[in-house]
């Protein structure tokens, strides 16, 4: 059966999916994830059409290897028609899905100083995968294609206006096809077309963004011109006041890409609890006692509730609030303290149906008395696999 391999390639990861063409909408014949990539404990896991999860050791694999060790999980791989990649960043080339070539992939490493942590695993993963298929169509699907709709006054910024005709520094936004999708699935939930829903998608995994939709468009979004923007993540610290840059340079004789670094890989939720950047393992250290751990959660459920807040200004009706990602899909405890200062906007938690919503579970978790508010587990790849089908 002909089917598309969608590639999700990290700097230390590779996540993959096999979907039938013929039924790409439904689910995966096959999905797993390649992890740790470059260190001494590279491991792959995967699940087929049994659900049964089986693991196996990498060692000092690499990207390229991993690729290969995923190739061989693919009982037919002279089946698959096409490969979709997700790609975070594509500027202001691409507003939709994009065939690679030469000259996109020019473009994407072009892109690269726009999001360093991310673009550049996107295109190794890219040459690595057209190494093993290169007979079939590569398709790139955009984190930022979905915001291109974002109006003159949510992507500019208040800067000298040369920099965007010569340097194109503007708004972008980042998990389009995450706020794409749980918007499409939010709508069809509340019976109505996309075209008619209006509301705030707030992804939290790792990386974190919130995105105002109306009419079923993107109107503003809390990334940037680079996924550093926004909400507190991770290890990415999230809006700071920009004269930090400068100020800790100077007090701490650093260069500039080391503040840049520091704030891409060592704030957020690892640098206020100096624990650890999943959010499972702050929660669980702040329900222990731990004060920074606790810290870091409240300083993340205050930043997303005052971003969600502010998002609100783009719309003119907000037909629900949805949560998606690794932690909107499964933590309890992040909805409810956001939601607990969300209260301006009508929203209030049903607590058993908040704490019983998580682990692939999706539903309503607002008591019913204002705005709706849905846990609805994100499905990019599903989408990404849609994209590269158009192209097959």
């Amino acid at each position: 059966m002909e089917s598309i391999l969608v590639i999700n390639c990290g700097s230390s990861s590779v996540k993959f999916a096999v979907f039938p063409l013929e039924t790409h909408q439904s689910e995966p014949s096959l999905t797993g994830l390649a992890e740790r990539l470059g260190s001494d404990d590279a491991t792959l896991s995967w699940k087929d059409e049994t659900r049964t999860k089986t693991e196996k050791a990498l060692g000092t694999a690499g990207v390229p290897d991993a690729l290969k060790e995923i190739l061989s999980l693919l009982p037919h791989p002279e089946d698959v028609v096409a490969v979709g990649h997700r790609v975070v960043h594509g500027g202001e080339a691409f507003s939709s899905s994009a065939l690679i070539d030469e000259d996109v992939l020019r473009t994407l490493d072009e892109c690269s100083a726009l999001a360093p942590l991310h673009n550049p695993a996107n295109i190794a993963g890219i040459t690595a995968a057209q190494s093993l298929f290169p007979e079939i169509p590569h398709v790139a699907v955009f984190d930022t294609a979905f915001h291109q709709t974002l109006p003159e006054q949510a992507y500019l910024y208040p800067v000298p206006y040369a920099w965007y005709e010569e340097h194109k520094v503007r708004r972008y936004g980042f998990h389009g096809t995450s706020h794409q999708y749980v918007g499409q699935e939010a709508a069809a939930f509340l019976g109505k077309p996309f075209s008619e829903f209006s509301g705030i998608t707030i992804h939290l995994g790792n990386g974190c963004s919130a995105c105002a939709i109306r009419e079923g468009r993107s109107a503003d979004t809390s990334m940037g011109l680079s996924p550093l923007e926004g909400l507190m993540m991770g290890t990415r610290s999230g809006s700071i006041d920009p004269a930090i840059h400068e100020f800790i340079a100077n007090a701490t004789g650093c260069e500039l890409a080391d503040v840049m670094s520091a704030l891409n890989r060592e704030s957020g939720l690892l640098g206020v609890s100096g624990l650890s950047n999943d959010m499972r393992t702050v929660e669980a250290a702040a329900a222990d006692g731990h004060p920074r751990a606790a810290l870091a959660l409240k300083i993340f459920c205050h930043q997303l509730a005052k971003v969600t807040m502010s998002l609100a200004a783009s719309l003119t009706r907000l037909d629900a609030i949805v949560f998606t990602g690794g932690i909107g899909e499964n933590s309890a405890t992040v909805r409810s303290m956001a939601c607990e200062q969300l209260a301006l906007l009508g929203l209030s938690l049903d607590s058993a149906a908040n704490a019983e919503t998580v682990r692939g579970e999706s539903g309503r978790i607002d008591d019913g008395t204002g705005t709706t508010c849905l846990v609805i587990p994100t499905n990019e790849e599903k989408m990404i696999a849609d994209s590269a089908a158009t192209f097959s």
